[in-house]
């Protein structure tokens, strides 16, 4: 018995009308109390109350809520509850909500600790995440958008998502006006240049105004140079394609006469400054029809070398692999004539484009992060320790995909009016990188490792990537001894896991134990990625160590996809990406006629992808 001090943090009113009316029960060990509180129609803002309470309540454990309904059914966004007993000395009780209150349904709240699934049936603790549990399998459910590819939320449109998983007002409103903004610009832009023709590269600067931040001003002076071309391989929109060569590639052919390139990079390998990137993801994918008419593909190799200074040098590209029709395709190098080395970049960064967007950005970032987001919703309850750890890395994963699939990669959006892969092609290339998908892919330090680019001081993505999988380590730094890789440095990802380990599992057969962990690992493998642990993706852990998915999960849904993402509009300029191609592609010696300016064979359709552009950078 006594005075009970309550904190409530609303998120959102959906009408915010006049004050609302809310029940709160207070459940301790020992008996509970009926509260009515009245909450101003504020957002973003904590109110207080103090109650007294005739009896003893004991611990509490939980507080349920009821929204008063009014003839406006005003929708509430509650953040959470805290109570501070009677006392002054008593610490608060925090009860997290974060979701939507809406009808006359009574919502429970447990006491926010985190705990992992108990053996007693009488626990309530225990019968409340089963029960949440099943409603959420209600709410979460799986679809399949593709054959071949990973598993989405059954939802055709962001209106039918959960309440819970929409975008709150803010979010919504950003969005749809940066969309606004960018269309507008787009329709400004084909306007004033509607009565005019590309004769001359310059004649670019006609739709370069507007928006534009210093990177993008830097991109448009600089974008032919052959150090801003190697500079992206390194640190540009799409950092996943470039790697160290450990041999020449089998798919370069060097024909009679090129001696002296052969001799280069046998030299540049053997130092170990030479590096690849290779698109041969690409061959074969059908193009795109846009309007009647024909589009084209590359799948380039390019050869680059690292100069002691550290700048990343094209040495030659390669814009076909080899087949039956042309065993020995054309190489183009920096000593050709000026514009046909042009095109062969050009061409490299419109196959960028189409990797960067589809297999990089789309697929190993949005939709793996959505398969995690729904396993985690179907099978982790609000009490567990993982969870908690992941609700904050995939908010809003699923409006955002369902809204690409809607508006951006579904039949007639964006990718079958403005880009090459448009048309089915890229359903073909999403389902290619599908096959190649493997966890360590996905984890940086991976990665990383594995394509040689660690330890390179120009290699910026590469030290942030590192450095944000550090400081998630920081965290649990002072929780248990760092963990080290075989050659004895230390593993910041695992540094992370073993905090987690001391926290919660003690011992490997905890882990085993856990039947929500383990449900949660085989809904990721088995459904939502469609057994891909037969194609060397992460299993269900079995062990403590295993648990690294936990921040590599982190560091795929938040950090890697603003990284892939951030640079799509400042780096992706029509000039240095232009898509989509409506020619075959160069053929040496020089030019051809038709191909005085590359701009001329994109025509207006290259203002189609500013849209798609603005689309995915607020994203």
């Amino acid at each position: 018995m006594g005075r009970y001090r309550i904190g409530v943090a609303t998120g959102a009113w959906l009408f915010s009308g006049s004050h609302n009316r809310v029940q709160l029960w207070l459940v301790g060990a020992r008996g509970e109390a009926r509260l009515e509180l009245r909450l101003r129609p504020a957002r973003g803002q904590e109110e207080e109350f103090e109650r007294d309470v005739p009896k003893d309540l004991g611990p509490l454990q939980f507080v349920k809520l009821r929204k008063h309904h009014s003839l406006v059914d005003d929708a509430w966004f509650c953040d959470c509850i805290t109570v501070r007993g009677p006392g002054a000395c008593e610490e608060a009780t925090f009860f997290p909500c974060y979701r939507w209150l809406q009808g006359q349904d009574v919502l429970s709240l447990p006491e926010g600790t985190a705990r992992l699934a108990g053996d007693n049936a009488l626990d309530v603790f225990q019968k409340h995440r089963e029960k949440e549990l099943k409603e959420r399998r209600r709410l979460y459910c799986w679809a399949t958008w593709k054959e071949g590819l990973p598993r989405t939320i059954a939802a055709e449109r962001q209106d039918d998502l959960p309440p819970n998983s929409r975008f709150h007002e803010e979010k919504r409103l950003d969005f749809e006006w940066a969309l606004k903004a960018g269309a507008l610009e787009t329709v400004l832009k084909r306007v004033y240049t509607l009565l005019s023709s590309w004769s001359r590269l310059e004649d670019f600067d006609q739709i370069f105004w507007g928006q534009k931040s210093d990177l993008a001003e830097r991109v448009h002076h600089c974008w032919r140079d052959d150090e801003l071309f190697g500079y992206q391989f390194l640190n540009g929109a799409n950092p996943m394609v470039l790697r160290r060569s450990a041999s020449l590639p089998s798919r370069l052919v060097l024909p009679s006469g090129t001696e002296a390139l052969g001799a280069q990079l046998e030299r540049e390998l053997q130092s170990g400054s030479l590096f690849e990137a290779d698109f041969s993801l690409l061959d074969g994918i059908p193009a795109n029809v846009i309007r009647g008419e024909k589009q084209y593909l590359a799948a380039p190799l390019v050869m680059l070398q690292m100069r002691p200074e550290g700048k990343l040098l094209p040495v030659v590209i390669q814009i076909q692999p080899p087949s039956p029709s042309c065993p020995a395709p054309p190489l183009f190098l920096p000593s050709d004539p000026p514009l046909a080395w042009l095109l062969a970049k050009i061409w490299v960064r419109n196959s960028d484009f189409q990797l960067h967007q589809l297999q990089y950005h789309l697929l190993n970032t949005h939709l793996v992060a959505e398969v995690i987001a729904v396993a985690t919703m179907r099978c982790l309850p609000g009490l567990h320790p993982v969870f908690k750890l992941l609700i904050p890395h995939i908010r809003y994963t699923l409006e955002i995909n369902t809204r690409a699939r809607s508006q951006l990669i579904s039949e007639g959006g964006i990718f079958d009016k403005a880009v090459s892969t448009g048309g089915g092609g890229h359903v073909h290339l999403l389902r290619r990188a599908m096959a190649q998908l493997t966890y360590s892919s996905l984890c940086p330090p991976d990665d990383l490792a594995a394509r040689g680019l660690l330890g390179i001081p120009s290699a910026l993505y590469a030290h942030d990537a590192l450095r944000l999988w550090e400081i998630i380590a920081r965290v649990w730094k002072e929780l248990g001894n760092v963990p080290q890789d075989n050659a004895g440095k230390t593993c910041p990802h695992k540094q992370y896991v073993q905090g987690i380990v001391r926290l919660f599992y003690h011992r490997d057969d905890v882990v085993r134990g856990d039947p929500e962990l383990q449900a949660w690992c085989r809904e990721i493998t088995e459904v939502g990625l469609c057994q891909a642990q037969d194609r060397a993706t992460h299993e269900a852990s079995e062990s403590r160590s295993e648990l690294k998915i936990i921040p590599d999960t982190q560091g795929l849904s938040s950090a890697e996809t603003l990284a892939i993402n951030l640079y799509c509009h400042p780096l992706a300029q029509v000039t240095d990406a232009p898509n989509p191609p409506q020619h075959g592609g160069p053929i040496r010696p020089g030019p051809q006629p038709g191909w005085d300016v590359p701009g001329s064979r994109w025509g207006s359709r290259a203002l189609l992808v500013a849209i798609f552009l603005h689309a995915i950078q607020t994203g």
